[in-house]
Formats: structure tokens, C-alpha cells, sequence
């Protein structure tokens, strides 16, 4: 510790930040793209951008159920459960799904899923395999490549960092209300420092909410105690008790006529009235223990509660009409759930929480950026006189290469093997990750041999480039582009095409400054030596006038 609280909070603050820093960028950075998950996933998948998008239309509904029944029934009638999805707002289109049976040595069974156009009868099965947005959603918590179990206690430990530097951080900023009004342009380790803290106070708030929302959703994994205690390690009853309507129910091998779906739509109404239908879900069709969920869109409401009225799935007897335990605790920890996930956000909100979670990724990046600086311009003597910088330096200064430039860039590659790895790939999805890696192990190959500014502008022109002409490469590769996306109102679409663009050109304009700064710096050392020279001048007149 050092001799004073104030530095004891200021060596807390640098180094639980630092330590953790690339860990915490990646998880900021993919879940922040993860609010528009459903809209990258749309993108990625050029074959629904035509006669496939659609609003959710009430007086369909009972058709739909039907056409859906019929078609399930015919195409799997072996399926583990049956899904009929309904347009939403974040996923606008009406899909019939369903879950095979596992193989041995899987714990789940394939899920496949058809998209159902706006005309004709003939659904769209022959869709590019992608995980599209649900990758970064995936990547924010559970990594990739290693166990998920593994990953989320990672993610807990850095994240339990985070949350240590934020409060260090508001402990030590003693003018935080000054700070945030204060911004000094080419002032090295100061600008540095002042973006560093106008990016932390400005989202403040939400900088705390995600970290320790973050921390809630995965409590009972770092905290189960208390299961263990009341229900003997039990997690299963733990669960039930919980969640009664997820329950799983197992067929029994006894064949059974499910009951028609449209029979259940009255009892539906006459519980929830009007409201909108996202999904039904049959568990073991054609089996004597069938089971049949009816869930409503829920997408306004801030809550992460998913009850359904569960019916009979051979004589459509009401088990559950939908209505679960409920207590203050509960709606708490459903509350923060939904603060994480942000799925309640309407767009001028989600384009909030999305732009928040670009500060955060800003106030990481500038504080290991800010570190970098000071720590080299205290070895800069030592540096000049012929020495290498420090070891820490190097690495540091690799890993910000690697993962402030590279983080973009892996992700336009991404979206370009979306577009241009063949449809029939095997193990086509993973390959669009594996592409995303092989870019950032790029970068990093870069960064071990060469951590100058002239490598920073590389890949940043790589990246700004390849942002820049995503919506050519969407003209190109689907039956839309920009222009008929606005015509027919495919917003998903247009903003995603945009959003590419504006990040592209921020990156130019992020380039430019860097030429900027490096061709600015020779004309003031020019300045520094041209008036050093005349004082010399004035100073060698003065004396000879003198004697």
C-alpha cells in the first residue's frame, strides 16, 4: 500500500484496470454489438431479405397455427419438440422450427428451422449456415474455444475487476464534475487522461449497471451456497421451484394425436386478451405426455420473465395458465436481468445502450493507451541513449494494437466470410469464427514485429476500408442493396449498411489524425530550434554590444 489513501486508490485503480484490460475490452466490445444481435443476424443471412420480412399481423394468427401444424407434422413428425415463431420487432419474420432427437454423446439434438414468405406456400429452408449476431452474443461470456464453464469464471474475475477500478476510479477523481467539461487536444499523456475520463463519466451509470448486472446473471454460479444449503445441492429442484413453466417434460414412448392448435387459441385469449404472440413451443409431438407452451412478446416490459400457458398436448387441458410465484426478490433479479440484456429497449434506447457501450470500450482503450504513454515517456531517455523499451512496455503496447485495431477488423472479416465462404461449407458457422480469429491472430503477428504508428494506420485503413464498402458487398451478394432496402422499409437492413459506414469513416478520420499528429511534430521541433537559434542570435548581439 502506498503512504496515502488517495495513492493507495490511485495504484488500485491502474492496476486491477490494466491487468484485466483486453479480457474486458473484448466483452464490452462484442457485448455491445450484441444489442443489435437480431439485426446482424438478419444481415447475415441474405436469402430472407426478400418476400420474408414482415409485421406481426393478429388476424393471421389461427392460419398460421394451422399452416404450421400441418407442415410440422409432416416434415417431423420425430422431432423432440415443434417451434412456431411469430414476427416480432427484432426478428420480423414468421418461422416454423424444430429440435431433433440427440445423438449419442450429445446432450441436445439439432435445431432446424424454415422461414415462412410472405407469398406462396413454398417455405425457405435453404439458408446459409451462420450464427450471425449470436456469436458476439456468445463471445461476451463464454469466449470461444474453451469450456463455457471455464470462460464465465474468467469472465467473473475480470468483471469483479471492473467493478473494483470503477469505484477506485470515482474514489481518485476528486474534480469528476470539472473533468467531464475539460478536453485538451495534442497534449500527449493529458489528452490522453481527459478522454479517458470524459468517456468514464459521461456513461457512468451504465458503466456500473453492465458490471454489476453482469456479475447478477451468473450469481448462482459464482455464489451457490445457498443452493447447496436449502435444496442439498439439488439444482434441478432449484430450478423447478423457480421456473416451473421450463420444466421439461419427457415422452413416455406412448403415440398420441396432438390436439389441434387452433382449439387452444380461445382459452389463450381469454387469459392474456389481445396480446401479441411471440412463440409456441410442443414438446414430444405425437407423444401421450406432449406438452404445448404458448409464450407472448414480451419485448417492452422490463422484466426477463418467460411465462407461458402450458396446455395438455393430447386432450388441451389447461395445466398452467401462466402465473408463477412472484416476490419482490424475484422481479429484483428479473429487473437486472433485463437491464443487462437490454431486450426491453425500444431503437432510441437501444441505439442508447449501444452507444454507452462504445464509451465503455473508449474508456478502456484510453486508460491502457494512457499507461502505455506515461510509462514510455519515462524510459524515453533510456530509449534515445540506444536501450529497449521495457518488456511490460512491448507487451502492453502489442496487446493494444492487437486488440483496439484488430477487434474491428476481425469483425469486418467476419461479416465478409458471411458473404463470401461457399453456401455448402462444412461447418460453414465455425469458419466464419475461425475467420474472425485467424484476423485478430493477424493483427497480433503484426504487433510482435512491428508496434509503430505506421502499423496502427495499416490496419486501421484495412478495417475503414472494408467497413465502408460492406454495403456494396451486401449489393452484391443478396437480392437487396441499400437503396431497395429504404424503398421497401427494411430498417434492420439500412441501418446495419449505415452503421458500417459511419464506424468505416470514423476510422479514415481516425487515420487522418494519426498522419496528422506525426506530420505535426517535426515542424514544432523545427519551431523549438528555429527560436532557440535566434535567442542565441539575440543573446551573442547583446553581448558584443555590452562589451
Amino acid at each position: 500500500m502506498k503512504e496515502t489513501f488517495f495513492r493507495s486508490m490511485t495504484w488500485l485503480h491502474t492496476w486491477v484496470g490494466l491487468l484485466v484490460c483486453w479480457v474486458l475490452l473484448l466483452v464490452f466490445f462484442a457485448g455491445t454489438l450484441s444489442y443489435y444481435r437480431y439485426e446482424i443476424t438478419l444481415w447475415s443471412k441474405p436469402e430472407l431479405h426478400k418476400n420474408v420480412i414482415q409485421p406481426y399481423d393478429a388476424s393471421q394468427v389461427a392460419n398460421e397455427l394451422e399452416r404450421a401444424q400441418h407442415y410440422l407434422t409432416e416434415h417431423a413428425p420425430d422431432a423432440r419438440d415443434w417451434r412456431v415463431n411469430f414476427p416480432t420487432d427484432r426478428k420480423p419474420y414468421m418461422s416454423y422450427g424444430w429440435q431433433t432427437q440427440p445423438e449419442e454423446g450429445q446432450r441436445r439434438g439439432k435445431f432446424i428451422e424454415h422461414i415462412a414468405p410472405i407469398e406462396g406456400d413454398k417455405l425457405i429452408s435453404e439458408v446459409r449456415e451462420s450464427k450471425g449476431g449470436h456469436f458476439f452474443y456468445r463471445l461476451h461470456f463464454d469466449l470461444h474455444y474453451m469450456p463455457a464453464k471455464a470462460a464465465r469464471w474468467i469472465i467473473g474475475f475480470c468483471t469483479m475487476f471492473m467493478l473494483v477500478a470503477l469505484i477506485s476510479g470515482i474514489v481518485i477523481h476528486k474534480r469528476i464534475f470539472k473533468d467531464f467539461f475539460s478536453f485538451r487536444r495534442n497534449k500527449g499523456s493529458r489528452s490522453w487522461l481527459d478522454a479517458h475520463n470524459v468517456s468514464s463519466v459521461i456513461a457512468l451509470p451504465y458503466h456500473l449497471m453492465i458490471t454489476y448486472t453482469g456479475l447478477v446473471t451468473l450469481m448462482v454460479m459464482y455464489m451457490p451456497w445457498s443452493v447447496f444449503t436449502a435444496y442439498d445441492g439439488d439444482f434441478k429442484a432449484f430450478s423447478k421451484e423457480l421456473r416451473p413453466s421450463r420444466v421439461l417434460v419427457k415422452p413416455i414412448g406412448v403415440e398420441a394425436q396432438t390436439v389441434s392448435l387452433i382449439a387452444l387459441l380461445p382459452q389463450v385469449k381469454s387469459i392474456w386478451g389481445e396480446a401479441q404472440l411471440k412463440q409456441v413451443v410442443i414438446n414430444n409431438p405425437s407423444d401421450q405426455n406432449s406438452r404445448v407452451n404458448f409464450y407472448k412478446e414480451t419485448g417492452e416490459a422490463v422484466t426477463d420473465r418467460r411465462t407461458a400457458i402450458i396446455f395438455n398436448g393430447t386432450n388441451g387441458e389447461l395445466l398452467s395458465p401462466g402465473i408463477e410465484p412472484d416476490s419482490g426478490v424475484r422481479n429484483t433479479h428479473d429487473t437486472l436481468i433485463a437491464l443487462h440484456t437490454g431486450r426491453f429497449a425500444e431503437p432510441i434506447l437501444r441505439a442508447l445502450f449501444f452507444i454507452c457501450g462504445l464509451l465503455g470500450c473508449a474508456m478502456i482503450t484510453t486508460g491502457t493507451l494512457l499507461w502505455a504513454v506515461k510509462i514510455r515517456q519515462k524510459q524515453q531517455k533510456q530509449i534515445k541513449q540506444g536501450a529497449k523499451a521495457s518488456l511490460g512496455l512491448r507487451l502492453v503496447e502489442g496487446l493494444n494494437l492487437t486488440f483496439i485495431t484488430g477487434l474491428p477488423l476481425a469483425t469486418a472479416a467476419f461479416f465478409y466470410a458471411n458473404r463470401l465462404l461457399p453456401v455448402d461449407m462444412v461447418n460453414r458457422a465455425q469458419w466464419e469464427v475461425n475467420t474472425f480469429f485467424i484476423a485478430l491472430a493477424c493483427v497480433a503477428l503484426l504487433a510482435c514485429i512491428n508496434r509503430t504508428l505506421a502499423a496502427w494506420r495499416l490496419v486501421i485503413t484495412v478495417t475503414a476500408t472494408s467497413l465502408v464498402a460492406i454495403p456494396v458487398l451486401n449489393a452484391l451478394t443478396s437480392s437487396s442493396h441499400l437503396l431497395s432496402n429504404i424503398t421497401q422499409s427494411q430498417w434492420p437492413l439500412v441501418g446495419f449498411d449505415l452503421m458500417c459506414v459511419f464506424i468505416g469513416m470514423s476510422l479514415f478520420f481516425a487515420r487522418r489524425k494519426l498522419v496528422t499528429k506525426q506530420a505535426v511534430t517535426p515542424k514544432r521541433k523545427v519551431r523549438t530550434a528555429t527560436k532557440s537559434c535566434q535567442v542565441n542570435v539575440d543573446a551573442s548581439s547583446a553581448t558584443k554590444e555590452g562589451i
